[in-house]
């Protein structure tokens, strides 16, 4: 093997003979740094062109940026990359359902590009979601150089995106939670190592080029039982606030998708609609973490009218940015409106009862984002480990725990299925390893087809098919048409045991007679899932497989759920 192959194939390196585990770690490495840096220089160019167009803002013609900035960002992901608008992490996630974490190399800088362009103007979305759909890339692509397997890639992509968020947000637990609770939906002992390790490399870029600091550092807050049982009900509000947003989002999304005018146009209208409300709300506009450190810090001087309108306005101008075309996240939108929230209730709470004695406003804008992040996402864990790292408030974990919990079990009441889930679901496309959905998918007809059943054609006598019988062990014979070979029935011995043993029989009939012509049958093209339902709803234990009227082979529930548990083992194997 020449030197050049080798160093391609780290597999067949002696350290890594005995355990992959080692190779996903030192690939994981790799993958984690390349992710922290693709999230430092998106990071890094919102804030130089945000801040080039900062000095603007007040001339009437700055509601512009937003659409100038969404029109680019559309043309460039429909002309040049030929991509979708939108956030990226369903396509993240649908990868690694069905097609084992396979991702195009140019999503790895696409969604940098297009979301920098789009919230760098001004556009309501934040920079994570793209850099998750670019670190999960970057695992995909790396693991295809190495030729790694499909639970090795998946595990890659998931190292990816785990590295892309703790970089972002300078915290590799939420990184890490994050890709398992969201990414993967499993928490395996394989994927936790290596993804913890590409978290700590994510986070490692980030702190030597932008230095290691909080990104919304604020002082102290003293909880007592009075702020924990308010929590209660501002989970509530959060798990609404929530639901809306993610209603709003595909209410827009209906809407700009039944114009006829091309993307571009939609997307130059959702800006300017924008555009429009930062006019008169400059907070809503780009990522919004400026407004999240003055409420956190409880400098925010808006009174309880004007917060509560900020929050509804940030909620529509993200779902005219994203609905209508422009590209980027949920993730700092989210944090911004769950800020205004807390802050709102806060404010209404000191209005209604005056006299009791309340924590700094500042502690519940930081619950209110971790209730529409967990909310939203219908991730609790991602809630809670992202607001504690992002803030350093430990001191406040008891109620973000509550307010975590109970606003994601109201968001799952009303809507089943998270914002990244929701279409997947409704398409049938989320697969998680493991569950009966993916186990089925990840087998075909092909593989399970029977193809030792002696066909017969239909003007046999009996006196001949006796032969036939002698000399097989099934049970179901396909019947042929004589002159095309097309598939007409199936004879079951059950059906015809009484003629069998009447020899007076024997040269009377053919099997035309005796056949049964209404018979389910299975196209190979056909899901497994609705084969399995077939024969479930009609108690069958086989069913014929035709293509082109012909019959190919029998299909059985014995040797489907023999393959259905060998299969699950692969799947869940440690």
């Amino acid at each position: 093997m020449s030197k050049l192959k080798l160093l391609r194939y780290p597999a067949n390196w002696p350290l890594f003979r005995t355990d992959d585990r080692l190779l996903l770690i030192f690939i994981a490495i790799i993958v984690g740094t390349c992710s922290g840096l693709g999230a430092v220089a998106l990071n890094r160019s919102i804030l130089t062109i945000f801040d080039f167009l900062y000095d603007y803002h007040h001339l009437w013609w700055a509601f512009f940026f937003p659409a100038i900035g969404a029109v680019l960002s559309s043309l460039f992901l429909e002309k040049i990359v030929k991509e979708g608008a939108g956030h990226g992490v369903p396509e993240v996630i649908y990868s690694v359902s069905r097609y084992g974490g396979l991702l195009r190399f140019r999503s790895s800088y696409s969604r940098l590009i297009s979301s920098c362009l789009t919230i760098g103007s001004g556009g309501s979305a934040g920079p994570e979601a793209p850099v998750v759909m670019s670190g999960a890339a970057i695992g995909s692509n790396i693991a295809k150089f190495f030729s790694l397997n499909d639970r090795q890639r998946v595990t890659l992509v998931g190292c990816g995106a785990a590295g892309a968020i703790s970089s972002i947000f300078n915290a590799p637990i939420a990184g890490m939670v994050f890709t398992m609770e969201v990414i993967l939906g499993e928490w395996s002992s394989v994927n936790i190592i290596p993804i913890a390790i590409a978290s700590v490399a994510g986070t490692e870029v980030s702190r030597i080029l932008q230095g290691n600091q909080i990104a919304f550092s604020h002082r102290h807050f003293s909880i007592d039982f009075t702020d924990i049982t308010a929590s209660i009900g501002l989970a509530v509000i959060t798990a609404a606030a929530s639901i809306l947003l993610t209603r709003m989002l595909g209410y827009m999304n209906g809407v700009s998708s039944r114009l006829s005018f091309p993307v571009w146009i939609r997307a130059a209208i959702g800006g300017c609609a924008v555009g429009l409300i930062g006019f008169f709300l400059p907070d809503v506009l780009g990522e919004g973490y400026q407004p999240i450190r003055a409420m956190i810090e409880g400098s925010f001087r808006q009174g309880l009218i004007a917060v509560a309108l900020a929050g509804i306005a940030k909620i529509v101008a993200t779902s005219l940015t994203l609905g209508w075309g422009g590209s980027g996240g949920i993730f700092a939108p989210s944090l911004v409106i769950g800020s205004f929230v807390g802050l709102a209730y806060h404010r209404a709470l000191v209005f209604l009862w005056p006299a009791a004695s309340w924590v700094n406003e500042g502690c519940f804008a930081l619950l209110g984002m971790a209730g529409l992040i967990s909310g939203i996402l219908q991730a609790p864990l991602t809630g809670i480990f992202l607001i504690v790292e992002i803030t350093g408030s430990y001191e406040v974990i008891l109620p973000l725990i509550l307010v975590s919990a109970v606003s994601t079990t109201l968001c799952h009441y009303i809507e089943p299925a998270s914002i990244y889930l929701k279409g997947l679901v409704e398409k049938g496309h989320l697969l998680r390893p493991g569950t009966d959905a993916r186990v089925l998918t990840d087998l075909s007809i092909e593989e399970l087809l029977e193809t030792d059943c002696i066909t017969v054609k239909q003007n046999m006598l009996l006196r001949d098919f006796i032969d036939i019988i002698k000399r097989s062990h099934r049970n179901y014979f396909p019947v042929e048409e004589e002159d095309t070979g097309y598939f007409l029935g199936m004879i079951h011995l059950d059906d015809i045991r009484p003629y069998l043993f009447d020899f007076m029989m024997y040269d009377a009939v053919i099997l035309g007679q005796l056949m049964n012509t209404r018979v389910e049958t299975v196209r190979p093209e056909d899901d497994l899932a609705d084969v399995l339902r077939k024969m479930d709803e009609n108690r069958l234990f086989s069913m014929p497989v035709v293509a082109n009227k012909r019959f190919i082979g029998m299909i059985s529930k014995a040797t489907l759920l023999d393959k259905y548990r060998k299969e699950l083992i692969v799947q869940t194997a440690p």
